[in-house]
């Protein structure tokens, strides 16, 4: 039951919002042994305030061996955004990518649609890059460009204004293809030991994503406005890029 929870919206989300996320927990239902991970009961549902409107945030964690987190936050702000965040934390111990989407509405119309699988050490596997090269390119009219910080992508990363219904389902169809790839990576991957020198390195590569994402100050802003400032950090920290355990804590679990 819990990889079917939906939260109840304070009004209705932009139609991809609740597409993409059906099909992300239709997905997890295959994984191996996937189970709820525990979070911090003032963490699954959140209610505030932003500017005497309305805000909605639901939080999402699971797990499976080869991934330490999935997690998945759906978020309204005000009577005009909409937001959705996705992220897949490998297990350092398994040669595996970080899964990464994000969608931002505002004023009914999808903003920014970003998805990628992040390499954790010096490029993504061959494996996985041979399954993104066989995937079809779409001809969205407005890609965007990659923020400073964003160093942490690959030469894969999709990021677009989609500006039609038919580009939306291009995303939506792109974003289902880059997560099966993950998945299927999951079920492919066999652990290496914790001291592993690659264990090792794509802890490090995991440790530097979290910082590079925490970086993002928009996020920052809008939750120290519609909360506080220590709220926002621990959130931030311990939740959306919470740093990765030392390898051997999990691994291989």
């Amino acid at each position: 039951m819990a990889l079917l929870r939906t939260q109840q919206p304070v009004r209705d989300f932009h139609p991809l919002i609740p597409r993409i996320a059906a099909s992300l927990r239709s997905a997890w239902q295959g994984l191996t042994a996937v189970s709820a991970l525990p979070m911090d009961g003032d963490l699954a549902e959140i209610r505030g305030e932003l500017e005497g409107d309305a805000m909605a945030i639901s939080n999402q964690l699971l797990c499976c061996p080869g991934v330490r987190k999935i997690h998945l936050e759906t978020a309204q702000v005000g009577r005009n955004l909409d937001i959705l965040h996705c992220v897949l934390f490998p297990d350092p111990c398994y040669d595996l990518p970080i899964f990464g989407a994000d969608v931002v509405v505002g004023r009914g119309a999808v903003s920014a649609a970003i998805v990628d699988l992040s390499p954790t050490g010096a490029s993504l596997p061959e494996r996985v890059v041979a399954r993104l090269q066989q995937l079809p390119n779409h001809p969205f009219s407005q890609p965007r460009e990659v923020p400073s910080w964003g160093t942490i992508f690959s030469p894969h990363v999709l990021f677009v204004r989609p500006t039609s219904a038919q580009e939306e389902d291009w995303f939506l169809a792109h974003l289902e293809a880059v997560h099966g790839v993950m998945l299927r990576s999951v079920e492919d991957c066999e652990p290496q030991p914790a001291d592993h020198p690659d264990s090792l390195s794509r802890h490090a590569g995991q440790l530097f994503y979290c910082q590079q994402q925490r970086r993002n100050d928009k996020t920052r802003r809008v939750l120290e406005m519609a909360f506080d400032s220590q709220w926002a950090d621990r959130y931030i920290q311990n939740l959306l890029f919470d740093d990765p355990p030392t390898p051997g804590e999990h691994c291989g679990n």
